[in-house]
């Protein structure tokens, strides 16, 4: 898969996470229920896995349930979850035999046993696969993933096997959840809404974001090519500035 110009992008993130918004939209656009469209989302996963495999992307984070989803209705929270089931009884084989490593992220305790015991071994029957990981966000938000780690600190710090002086955001950093992967380069919103929604707020303090109309459904591999063309074209500073030599953001006073 190239960008669409033909060529490849020049510069490839090496982790994108997405918000995959718009299923819902795509099957009433359609006269199709709820669900319908929450399937097709499945096969755009398929494609986007394939696109990344195919452009060096080591990384990808999916957003799908957040911890504000619970609040949907009954019929459609069973429909997610029946489809995230059937999800990882059928195709953990095929991850594991890409290469590809699956990671959940989230607060699982809400789910049922059974659900728990289908992330559990998906994890470990990849965990030794280095092509590629996928993480999948489930009951995740950013503000409990903060949350979490400070807790993590403060018990420590309250234990004495932690100065509290020295907590700092390395510190932090290394209590969350995606903390052994490197940060997201690319966060990609599809459905049209620019926002983030409590998706990895500490993670993209300098991700790039790029935010589109297509839904999710329809978010196939020639819209990913665009969006990796896109990021190619940025120029990331991480607070710097230019052209009197690059001056970080901390030092400006002096």
């Amino acid at each position: 898969m190239t960008a669409p110009s033909g060529k490849p992008p020049a510069v490839v993130p090496r982790h994108v996470a997405i918000i995959m918004d718009g299923n819902n939209r795509w099957a009433k656009r359609r006269g199709l229920p709820g669900p319908a469209g929450h399937r097709a989302g499945v096969e755009a996963v398929r494609s986007i896995m394939r696109s990344c495999r195919d452009n060096g992307v080591e990384v990808l984070t999916l957003f799908a349930f957040s911890s504000e989803n619970w609040g949907r209705p009954r019929h459609e929270v069973r429909a997610l979850l029946a489809l995230l089931s059937r999800y990882l009884r059928t195709e953990v084989k095929q991850l594991r035999e890409d290469g590809v490593r699956l990671r959940f992220i989230g607060e699982r305790t809400r789910f049922s046993v059974r659900l728990q015991r289908l992330m559990e071994h998906a994890e470990r029957s990849t965990a030794a696969n280095r092509e590629a990981t996928v993480v999948i966000a489930v009951d995740y938000g950013g503000q409990w993933d903060i949350a979490r780690a400070a807790r993590r600190l403060a018990e420590r710090a309250v234990s004495g096997e932690l100065d509290p002086a020295a907590i700092d955001r390395s510190a932090l950093a290394a209590e969350l959840s995606l903390a052994e992967l490197p940060l997201p380069d690319l966060c990609i919103r599809t459905g049209g809404d620019a926002r983030i929604s409590n998706f990895l707020l500490w993670h993209f303090a300098y991700s790039e974001l790029y935010f589109t109309p297509t839904l999710w459904p329809d978010f196939g591999e020639l819209e990913f090519a665009r969006a990796l063309a896109d990021y190619s074209r940025r120029e990331r500073r991480f607070g710097q500035r230019e052209p009197d030599g690059l001056v970080a953001s901390g030092d400006l006073d002096a």
